[in-house]
């Protein structure tokens, strides 16, 4: 089995990416530090084609070095907006009609393995500080909580890790059907 060429995998480019129709999915980062972790997101919108990325608090913004090492150039084609308030950016995607789902292990979570994603509505993932995770306020403005299962010992995902985890779990609702 040979690998394929990068010139072989049919990727659009940025311009084509920009006018592409998007899922309808937008990431939210609550607090998050680690400039890798934002760059890891970002790919990862880049990959499944999502909306936008909100950044939200502390959480660093492009350009910087640091997010573009992980990025690879997915700042340049992903929609991005900041807000000082993760709050504000929650209440502002619920105006605009998204469901708001905080990933978080909270008291009646959903286990990820029970949501079942509607390709008529758009949804927004919020994923909180590596540390403290999504803020309280936040989860308690959220619509749903959803959980990842866990087996292990540490009872916690690296934010890129979870945020890939959620991201093919809603993108294959869609590519399902193609």
């Amino acid at each position: 089995m040979r690998k394929l060429e990068n010139a072989e995998l049919g990727r659009l480019k940025a311009e084509e990416f920009k006018i592409a129709p998007k899922l309808p999915m937008v990431l939210v980062l609550d607090n998050v530090r680690s400039l890798n972790n934002i760059g890891s997101v970002f790919r990862t919108a880049d990959a499944f084609r999502f909306q936008a990325i909100y950044l939200c608090g502390f959480t660093a913004t492009p350009p910087h070095r640091e997010i573009q090492k992980t990025a690879l150039g997915a700042t340049e084609t992903v929609e991005w907006f900041y807000t000082s308030s993760t709050m504000e950016a929650v209440q502002s995607l619920r105006e605009q009609g998204f469901i708001v789902c905080s990933v978080e292990q909270a008291e009646k979570s959903r286990s990820l393995e029970t949501v079942e994603w509607d390709p008529n509505k758009s949804y927004a993932l919020v994923f909180g500080n590596e540390v403290e995770g999504v803020d309280q306020l936040v989860v308690d403005a959220s619509d749903t909580v959803i959980e990842i299962p866990q087996l292990g010992t540490k009872h916690s995902l690296n934010i890129a890790v979870s945020v890939g985890i959620l991201s093919w779990d809603f993108a294959k609702t869609f590519l399902l059907k193609v």
